[in-house]
């Protein structure tokens, strides 16, 4: 039986049942919708206006993500360039700003907590456009978008073709495309040259290594590709047809009209920058423009971490602590590749005795390439397998990884191996792990190819890396808002915003680093002694890459000295790269060769470097939260499919809400 009520409890009583009467005698009112989604449909009618506009005003891009498909209005995309002329810029610019207010405009609060985070890219995406234009006047610098990026939107358009046989490629109206992409080109260059020729009057620059790669090499091997190599794909793959002859002839034409204006590029380079265009190194630019020049600044580094890669610290705070991570990777290696040699009895005198394993591991290597394609296959179904056994990912029965040979039309831009997505837009199309051809040539099969080296590429490029990650993605694309798809700016080059290289390249990073990690079905993690030395090699340049990355648009590095540093430490090759004596060893010299590429990718691309370690880092921390959060209860399986259907955007965006949404209970 029930105890007695207590006094209070029944004055209580008395009240509640006054408050009730009194509600029953009044007329019922409708209760407002919940504030936090008042706002979502709005949004979705500005987000979608805005990722259309900016689609439009980045053609490539929109190749790239199959714009053409996202709106009836972009049907004819593929067939144009960018915009890049002083007043096509000043009327985007001001359409971005009516584009932020309207954002702006629609408090968070009333947004679901999605929309919020779509909200926040949006303006970030918007802001990095505007300063690009306004601050950094990149426009006047960027000669290496003006020269690759029309060949880029080409290889794309190409790699994106309908099947029309056997062996050809292209519908009618996508080879139109094409040529009318082309006959942009000439107008497209023209307004370069004249962006270029404004920078001079302002002196605002290229770096004098852009303008030699940029302005004189890549133009001569652009105008050969349009004249020469791009009617050759089309006689080729383009099917047989009434109007195959006419199209084939608009393409010629076209080619060889943008072929002129490359060389026409050139000339203005050649003549406006340099004393004389075939001298070696730097020693043929005029002297006013021989300076390094490719620093981005304290500030405009700081303000890129901030609003394009959504980190909190700052340049000098990353620069700082980027050399005891750096040191803490080449102990590892050191002390696992003094226990690989002692297992196989080589030597380990020497400074260089890691690089000398490593000598001695890439003889093991494949002979030929159709044995290198066969073996990235069996490592494509040993690291499915491996995920499968520890329920790292929820992998269906009929995934693998499929290992395609790079086609000769994307040959000269894919070095080695490479990830190609399938357009998220599109609803066709599938993503492909390329793997280039050598030819048989052994020493590049050994250096590049070998059976240790083989897993943590495949892992990176493949599974559970990039072609795992951007099928998740495509799967779950109706649930990934359109602004999380965008790279604004460009896909990769110099007026990249680099916002989708962290959640890409991070996860890259963060699939090699984790095949490595104990599991309760592989005590020892995936790889073998000999694959761990390699993933860790792979970790080692990321890890410096921060260092590099920061210290060169900082002014904290060099050009030459980031270049040593790299060899010294990613190749453990002892001396400067400046150093004639150093340079007779053949190992030293190719070391320096290579750095000296890498420097000056990173030159170009300020903040890209960073993006691998820091992406990885915001995976491990965000799921080390999730594991002290749900305890017991944490599946990795479900975090890592909730992390991916996030879409390539930092995890500075969605962290909070990610840890929230894994809290959430699990429908039954």
């Amino acid at each position: 039986m029930p105890g007695p009520v207590h006094p209070l409890r029944y004055v209580y009583a008395l009240v509640m049942l006054g408050f009730t009467a009194a509600a029953q005698a009044r007329p019922p009112v409708a209760q407002p919708v919940p504030v936090a989604h008042t706002g979502d449909a709005r949004f979705a009618t500005v987000e979608h206006q805005y990722v259309t506009y900016v689609l439009a005003q980045f053609p490539v891009v929109a190749t790239y993500l199959g714009g053409s498909a996202f709106d009836p209005s972009l049907a004819a995309v593929d067939g144009t360039l960018r915009d890049y002329s002083a007043d096509g810029l000043q009327r985007e610019d001001a359409r971005l700003a009516e584009y932020r207010a309207s954002f702006a405009s629609i408090a968070p609060a009333t947004l679901s907590a999605r929309r919020r985070i779509d909200r926040a890219v949006a303006l970030a995406q918007i802001a990095f456009l505007l300063r690009e234009h306004q601050v950094r006047r990149h426009q006047q610098i960027s000669l290496d978008s003006y020269v690759d990026e029309p060949f880029r939107g080409v290889d794309w358009q190409i790699q994106g073709m309908t099947s029309t046989g056997a062996a050809t490629y292209g519908t009618e109206a996508e080879w139109q495309a094409v040529v009318a992409r082309v006959r942009a080109i000439p107008g497209y260059l023209a307004t370069a040259e004249r962006q270029l020729a404004a920078g001079v009057q302002a002196h605002h620059t290229p770096d004098w290594r852009v303008l030699r790669d940029f302005g004189l090499q890549s133009p001569l091997a652009d105008a050969e590709y349009f004249q020469t190599t791009l009617p050759q794909l089309a006689a080729t793959d383009e099917a047989p047809g009434p109007a195959r002859e006419a199209l084939l002839r608009e393409l010629n034409g076209a080619g060889a009209e943008a072929a002129a204006a490359y060389r026409h590029l050139r000339d203005y380079v050649a003549a406006t920058f340099f004393t004389d265009p075939q001298a070696e190194g730097g020693a043929g630019v005029k002297a006013e423009y021989r300076a390094d020049r490719f620093a981005l600044g304290e500030g405009e580094y700081d303000w890129a971490l901030h609003n394009n890669l959504r980190i909190n610290s700052s340049a000098a705070q990353l620069y700082a602590g980027s050399w005891p991570v750096v040191e803490a990777t080449r102990a590892q290696m050191v002390k696992l590749a003094q226990e690989i040699a002692a297992a196989h009895n080589w030597p380990t005198s020497g400074g260089d005795f890691v690089h000398q394993v490593f000598e001695q591991l890439s003889q093991n290597a494949p002979h030929t390439d159709a044995e290198m394609v066969e073996g990235y296959r069996k490592t494509g179904q040993r690291l499915v397998a491996y995920a499968r056994e520890t329920g790292l990912f929820d992998v269906p029965a009929d995934y693998r990884l499929d290992v395609s040979v790079t086609p000769p039309p994307l040959r000269s831009s894919v070095e080695g191996a490479a990830y190609y997505t399938a357009p998220p837009f599109k609803k066709s199309g599938v993503g492909r792990f390329y793997v280039t051809p050598t030819d048989d040539d052994i020493a590049e099969l050994r250096q590049e190819h070998n059976y240790a080296a083989m897993p943590d590429l495949a892992a990176h490029e493949g599974f559970p890396g990039h072609d795992w990650h951007y099928k998740v993605m495509t799967q779950y694309r109706d649930q990934i808002a359109a602004v999380r798809w965008l790279t604004p700016g460009a896909v990769e080059d110099s007026s990249s915003m680099w916002q989708d290289s962290m959640a890409a390249e991070g996860w890259g990073l963060y699939s090699e680093s984790l095949l490595a990690e104990p599991q309760p079905k592989a005590p020892h993690g995936l790889y073998s002694p000999e694959e761990r030395l390699y993933q860790l090699r792979g970790q080692l340049y990321r890890d410096l890459r921060v260092r590099i990355d920061t210290g060169l648009h900082t002014g904290k590095l060099s050009f030459e000295d980031a270049v040593t540093l790299f060899s010294q430490v990613v190749d453990f090759q002892a001396g400067s790269c400046q150093d004639p004596q150093a340079l007779k060893s053949d190992a030293k010299a190719a070391s320096c060769k290579q750095a000296r590429g890498a420097i000056a990718r990173y030159a170009r691309w300020p903040t890209q470097a960073i993006t691998y370690r820091l992406g990885k880092e915001a995976i491990l921390a965000l799921r080390k939260r999730a594991q002290d959060s749900e305890g017991a209860q944490f599946s990795p399986k479900r975090f890592h499919l909730e992390f991916m259907k996030q879409g390539t955007i930092p995890a500075g965006y969605f962290g909070e809400e990610l840890l929230r949404s894994l809290r959430a209970p699990r429908a039954p």
